[in-house]
């Protein structure tokens, strides 16, 4: 009877797994739960780093994104490298951080504590959108240990137009005002409130990655990633910050504007930044299309950083690339990683 009982069983689990769609079966789990937790100035930053080799592969994720955006790239990097991925001090499972959030800051932060966690460089650094910042300050400021570099529509506000940079700050101005009033409701153990009086139904929680609960994702990490954005004061304070800094952060790059020498730099445009699903883009107004291309045309002026520099578009893809496309940003990791070996740049520029 008892075997009968487990076979059933056994019948019952199976019908329910493919029952599923493939989406219900990422392999994502692994960050809904903490990775380790390791002490950096001041803070504990959340890693997650899996596989082996070298060059080490760390991501860096967009404003109001954590690790969870590395979801369908970092475990596939990690087959043939070692690969870092991690919350910001503030977001996710990492402890809050010292103020302000500064690119400089945050750089420094992570560079203890990849050294604290035992992943030493040679790395090459992974940016989406605002990470993108953060990446080209930590090379900056740490060029000895880097071995190449990918950007993942990038941000570029500190490379384009003067006046797309204004008023990409006047536009700050507007969702830091939205974004207090979310922290504030959160603190307050109130109801989060609606973005728009017209869609009710998207509340603040919608702020987060490309909104939340993400179809890519699982039912256990959508679940674990909304508690988050429902009770974690301290994330939105620390997004605040970031966003505050941004000017500082831009005129920091502006005054730290490095060469690579002849490290692999990759640059991913999608022509259509800060757009998060393809199937929800705005019309191509005259605005839009000359925003996107001052986009493109900034994000190619990252070109002139190395003598082994080349910029790749995906062509159906929003600006999370690593979502819609993610063979493109693997693809672009594994030739910066090739390269860096065979030119053998994680050993001789170690020097410079």
């Amino acid at each position: 009877m008892n075997g009968i009982l487990c076979l059933f069983a056994v019948l019952i689990l199976a019908v329910s797994v493919v029952g599923q769609s493939a989406g219900d079966l990422p392999r994502d789990t692994l960050y809904a739960n903490p990775g380790k937790l390791v002490a950096a100035n001041g803070t504990r930053l959340n890693l997650y780093c899996m596989g082996s080799g070298s060059p080490t592969v760390v991501f860096e994720s967009g404003w109001e994104d954590w690790a969870p955006s590395w979801s369908k790239v970092q475990p596939e990097v990690a087959k043939w490298t070692r690969a870092c991925s991690y919350d910001r001090a503030g977001a996710g499972f990492s402890d809050p951080g010292p103020m302000p959030r500064t690119s400089v800051r945050i750089a420094d932060e992570l560079h203890r504590a990849l050294h604290n966690a035992g992943a030493k460089g040679p790395y090459i650094l992974v940016g989406h959108a605002f990470g993108g910042d953060i990446v080209r300050t930590f090379a900056d400021r740490y060029m000895r240990e880097v071995a190449g570099m990918v950007l993942v529509d990038a941000d570029s506000d500190d490379v384009g137009p003067k006046p797309a940079q204004e008023a990409a700050h006047r536009n700050f101005l507007s969702v830091l005002s939205q974004l207090r009033e979310c922290r504030n409701a959160v603190a307050e153990h109130k109801p989060l409130p609606p973005l728009s009086s017209a869609q009710p139904q998207r509340t603040c929680a919608r702020r987060f990655f490309r909104g939340l609960p993400e179809a890519e994702w699982s039912a256990e990490l959508n679940a674990k990633l909304l508690e988050i954005a429902q009770t974690k004061v301290a994330m939105y304070d620390a997004y605040l910050s970031e966003m505050e800094q941004a000017a500082y952060d831009e005129a920091y790059l502006q005054q730290h504007r490095r060469s690579f020498g002849s490290r692999p730099i990759r640059v991913l445009t999608s022509g259509n930044h800060g757009v998060g699903h393809l199937e929800r883009k705005p019309p191509d107004t005259p605005e839009r299309i000359k925003y996107q291309q001052e986009t493109t045309l900034a994000q190619a002026r990252w070109l002139e950083l190395s003598s082994n520099a080349k910029q790749i578009f995906a062509r159906n893809s929003s600006e999370y690339i690593q979502f819609d496309e993610p063979e493109t940003v693997i693809n672009a990791i594994r030739e910066v990683c090739d390269q860096s070996r065979k030119r053998g740049h994680h050993r001789r520029d170690l020097t410079k």
